[in-house]
C-alpha cells in the first residue's frame, strides 16, 4: 500500500511540474469559486468603526462572515475616537448625513470620552457622545430587540416572546446643555417669543452655594414622528405597545408625550390596533 501511494505521489508531482503554468493553486481557485456565489446588495451601508477590541472584532467578522459572503459597498467611516478628534468630530457628523442619504448604517461600539479618557488620549476636548450626535442628526426611534437563535441557548429558556424596547432618539440628555454653578445665584429659564412678544421667565432654583444645572428640550414635531414609529412598529409585529413617562412628576414635559401619545393613537390608529386585537395603554413609570 506504500508503495502504491508513493508512486500516486510522484506521478501526481510529474503532472504539477509540467503544468504549473496553468492550475492554480487550491486554495486560490476555491476563493475565486467561491467569491462568486457571493449575494449581491443592491445598496451600499454605510460602516461606522470603532474604538479599542471592537475594531478587531468587526474587522474579523467582515472577514470571515460578511464578506466571504456578501458583495457590497461598504462606506467607511473611523469613529475611533483620536479620528474623531483629529477631525473635530465632523467625522461622525458625515457619518451620519451618510446614514440618511443610504438609509442603513452598522456601526461600532465608540468611547464617550470622560476626563481620564481626555488625558489618556490627549483629546481637544471632551467630545459629546457619537450615539447621541447620529440619533439627533437622524431623528426617529431607536428600537433594541433581541436577537433570538435557536443553537444560542437563552438565559431564561422559557422565555420565548421577546420585548422590543423604544427609546426616542432626539433630543433630551443627549442635547441637554448643562452647567456647574460656582456660587451662590439664581438659574433662570427664559423662553423669547421670535414674534417679539413679552419674555416668559421662569426661576429654577435660587443656589445658596455651588451646585449643578441643566436645561432640555424637545419638539412636537419629533414627539410625533416617536408616536407613529412605536404605533406602527407595534401594528407590524401584533404585539401591545405600553408608553412609560413620569407625567405625574414632569407634569408638562412627560405630560406632553402623554398627550400627544394619545391623541394619535385615538385617531389613526385605535381601529386599527382593535381589528388586531393588540392595544395602546400610556403607564407611569
Amino acid at each position: 500500500m506504500a508503495g502504491t501511494l508513493t508512486k500516486f505521489s510522484k506521478a501526481m508531482g510529474q503532472i504539477s511540474s509540467k503544468t504549473s503554468n496553468f492550475v492554480a493553486p487550491a486554495r486560490l481557485s476555491q476563493r475565486r469559486s467561491y467569491a462568486a456565489q457571493r449575494v449581491v446588495a443592491k445598496n451600499a451601508v454605510v460602516e461606522m468603526d470603532g474604538d479599542e477590541m471592537t475594531r478587531i472584532i468587526w474587522a474579523r467578522i467582515k472577514e470571515k462572515l460578511i464578506f466571504p459572503y456578501v458583495k457590497i459597498e461598504s462606506l467607511y467611516y473611523d469613529l475611533g475616537l483620536p479620528h474623531r478628534d483629529a477631525t473635530d468630530d465632523q467625522v461622525t457628523i458625515d457619518a451620519a448625513n451618510a446614514i440618511l442619504k443610504h438609509n442603513v448604517g452598522i456601526k461600532c461600539a465608540t468611547i464617550t470620552p470622560d476626563e481620564a479618557r481626555m488625558e489618556e488620549f490627549k483629546l481637544k476636548k471632551m467630545w459629546l457622545s457619537p450615539n447621541g450626535t447620529i440619533r439627533n442628526i437622524l431623528g426617529g426611534t431607536v428600537f433594541r430587540e433581541p436577537i433570538i437563535c435557536k443553537t444560542i441557548p437563552r438565559l431564561v429558556p422559557g422565555w420565548s416572546k421577546a420585548i422590543i424596547i423604544g427609546r426616542h432618539a432626539f433630543g433630551d440628555q443627549y442635547k441637554a446643555t448643562d452647567i456647574v454653578v460656582p456660587g451662590p445665584g439664581k438659574v433662570e429659564l427664559v423662553f423669547t417669543p421670535q414674534s417679539g412678544g413679552e419674555k416668559q421667565r421662569m426661576e429654577v432654583y435660587d443656589f445658596k452655594g455651588p451646585g449643578v444645572a441643566i436645561g432640555m428640550f424637545n419638539t412636537d414635531e419629533s414627539i410625533k414622528a416617536f408616536a407613529h414609529s412605536s404605533l406602527q412598529l407595534a401594528l407590524q409585529e401584533k404585539w401591545p405597545l405600553y408608553l412609560s413617562t413620569k407625567n405625574t412628576v414632569l407634569k408638562k414635559y412627560d405630560g406632553r408625550f402623554k398627550d400627544i401619545f394619545q391623541e394619535i393613537y385615538e385617531r389613526d390608529y385605535k381601529e386599527q390596533f382593535e381589528a388586531a386585537k393588540i392595544w395602546y395603554e400610556h403607564r407611569l413609570i
